[in-house]
């Protein structure tokens, strides 16, 4: 890969097929993961040239972030990556709650720098909102770690249209992350164009829908993990679904792709997206992602792909 994308307004520039790592270390979202094999998938993203590292503290937890450090230690290449991640999540008597407080935020990313073993972090996002805190206060607290070098842009995920205006009240947000894929286009209401009119970058998660919009799936395929109770998997709805991924193939062939290739090159034809992070549980996935950057769409071929999967 080659040609690095801007990051919105900030000063960070990556290979716009990144690396999201909830199977590095995420033991409390896939059962029997094996670290070694999580270690092995970052190393083989930094081989290469993946250098768009997507984590969080609650994946794991901590775990994540300690692998991807012991990585990053281990390749010496910290310099020439672009490390993203996330807090806001915490223990409280074993129940897991969420805070944004601008005292927890910053405490969050110190933890963050000793679990990664870095001395900054590129991308810190507040995870989840809160209800208690007014957004541009935790933002607020983040600037102030901006400004003390501890962090270089300010993120915020899975915050509505309201939060996410209240947190950029002064213009301090730099990346949203949020769900977004052909199967689910509510964020092109209002999230997307309010993106591209501040210039925030939008990294959108479940790009793939779960592994849907792969390819991998037929009508006859057992579903027997949580995707079960995921509606786009269910009924007539999943049906639909493989009917529209199965007018994608016909359109990757043509270019040589997979579907998976042709769904993550049209994110980054979609103002305001910068990046796409597709998550990997084998290293053999990271290089199957990034074929992903050599797909070249026109116009006409977006539109047909968009008009497939039209609303």
């Amino acid at each position: 890969m080659s040609d690095k994308v801007r990051i919105g307004k900030t000063d960070l520039y990556i290979n716009p097929i990144g690396l999201g790592t909830n199977a590095v270390g995420g033991h409390n979202i896939f059962p029997n993961l094996d670290e070694e094999t999580g270690r092995e998938i970052v190393r083989t993203a930094i081989d290469q040239g993946i250098n768009f590292i997507d984590t969080a503290y609650i994946y794991g937890p901590e775990r994540s972030e300690e692998l991807i450090g012991e990585v990053i230690r281990e390749k010496g290449k910290r310099e020439q990556l672009i490390l993203a991640t996330k807090g806001a999540h915490k223990y409280v008597e074993d129940e897991m709650v969420v805070d944004n407080s601008p005292a927890f935020l910053s405490k969050s990313v110190e933890d963050s720098l000793i679990r990664l073993r870095t001395d900054y972090i590129d991308l810190f996002y507040i995870h989840f909102p809160d209800e208690h805190t007014p957004k541009d206060e935790a933002v607020g607290a983040l600037k102030k770690l901006k400004d003390e070098g501890k962090i270089r842009a300010i993120g915020v995920s899975n915050f509505s249209m309201e939060q996410l205006k209240e947190a950029n009240k002064d213009g301090y947000v730099d990346v949203i992350q949020s769900e977004y894929n052909l199967l689910k286009r509510q964020a092109e209401d209002e999230l997307l164009p309010y993106a591209k009119e501040h210039s925030i970058s939008f990294v959108p998660y479940f790009p793939l829908a779960s592994g849907l919009l792969t390819g991998k799936y037929t009508i006859n395929s057992p579903i027997n993990d949580g995707r079960s109770r995921n509606p786009l998997f269910q009924g007539k709805a999943f049906e639909e679904n493989l009917a529209k991924v199965e007018q994608l193939r016909e359109i990757a062939a043509d270019k040589d792709a997979e579907v998976a290739h042709l769904v993550l090159a049209w994110y980054l034809k979609q103002d305001a997206i910068d990046a796409v992070i597709p998550g990997a549980k084998q290293p053999e996935q990271v290089l199957h992602n990034i074929r992903a950057w050599n797909i070249h769409l026109t116009d006409e071929e977006c539109g047909r792909i968009s008009s497939i999967f039209k609303r």
